[in-house]
């Protein structure tokens, strides 16, 4: 049977930038054996050459901390000040692994941070869950230019969803109302995320990182959806747009946590698969991200 109009599936491409050629092949394998499409450089200003010949095509950035010409540290900064590359995901791997050093690469906008020499396995899982996030990011950027004029007159709404598809899709719907859609979803989904699963099911940050690592967090929050305590918990949700900014208030129904320590990524938890995602949604999505004292209702503010 011969098939005709296939479109091929775009593979998922990743710029490794490390000065050492044998960790750089190492990389490269690895990442094309897991069906990655490799681009490479030897340093920051070697990437950045590539940046701007390729940007366009790069969802992930693989990268070294310590190279002659210009560090990760610096080639971070420069990226993360560009409109262009700022959402893309950075993984940053390297031998400095002192609290000190974690923390600069952190402030210099990686998410994602490896500490050598690298566990296959665990690199692997990073990636995947960075390819996870552009394509979403991506899908829903042109979902966006598709329907965002029509959605300039709405200057209220109350809403409310139980389930973590109920809040993907409601996500979708509420980040069309901002000026910046695309920017504002990341940090809306994030926030509902952690309402539904830390707020109204009780998963601790402990728990959720167990349940990550056996790969059954799914049929956690599946089983939680359905258990007497926590099934009929919902997540409230308003809108409004006045003369001055855009403002969304989201309320679980769980008994709150110590959010302060979550607005920023915390050298401590650098190194873990989690727990980025308030810090996402306060350092990228919104220009001001405030929480009750107990911890859970919080309040995103993005200025007109």
């Amino acid at each position: 049977m011969q098939l005709n109009n296939i479109v091929p599936v775009k593979k998922t491409t990743v710029l490794a930038v490390d000065d050492n050629p044998a960790a750089l092949r190492l990389l490269e394998s690895m990442l094309e054996r897991k069906k990655y499409h490799v681009l490479t450089a030897v340093n920051g200003l070697d990437a950045l050459r590539v940046m701007e010949e390729c940007g366009e095509e790069i969802d992930i950035i693989l990268l070294d901390r310590m190279m002659p010409e210009m560090d990760g540290i610096e080639f971070c900064q420069k990226i993360k000040t560009d409109s262009r590359y700022h959402l893309i995901p950075v993984i940053m791997q390297t031998a400095a692994g002192r609290p000190q050093e974690i923390k600069e690469g952190i402030e210099a906008g990686v998410f994602y941070y490896l500490v050598k020499p690298l566990n296959i396995e665990t690199l692997s899982s990073i990636v995947e869950s960075a390819r996870l996030k552009i394509h979403k990011y991506r899908v829903q950027r042109q979902r966006y230019l598709e329907r965002q004029e029509s959605m300039t007159m709405v200057q209220s709404l109350n809403c409310s969803f139980r389930t973590l598809e109920e809040g993907e899709k409601l996500a979708v719907f509420l980040s069309q109302f901002f000026p910046d859609p695309v920017q504002v979803f990341t940090g809306v989904s994030e926030l509902f995320i952690n309402a539904v699963e830390h707020g109204n099911l009780a998963i601790s940050y402990e728990e959720k990182g167990e349940l990550l690592e056996k790969n059954c967090l799914s049929q956690e929050v599946e089983t939680r959806l359905s258990h007497p305590l926590y099934q009929r918990r919902k997540v409230q949700v308003n809108f409004e747009k006045n003369e001055d900014a855009y403002v969304l208030i989201i309320t679980d129904e769980g008994d709150g946590f110590d959010w302060q320590s979550y607005l920023r990524v915390a050298p401590d938890r650098a190194t873990h698969k989690h727990g980025r995602g308030i810090a996402i949604a306060n350092m990228m999505s919104f220009d001001k991200l405030m929480y009750n004292e107990k911890g859970n209702t919080v309040i995103g503010i993005v200025h007109q």
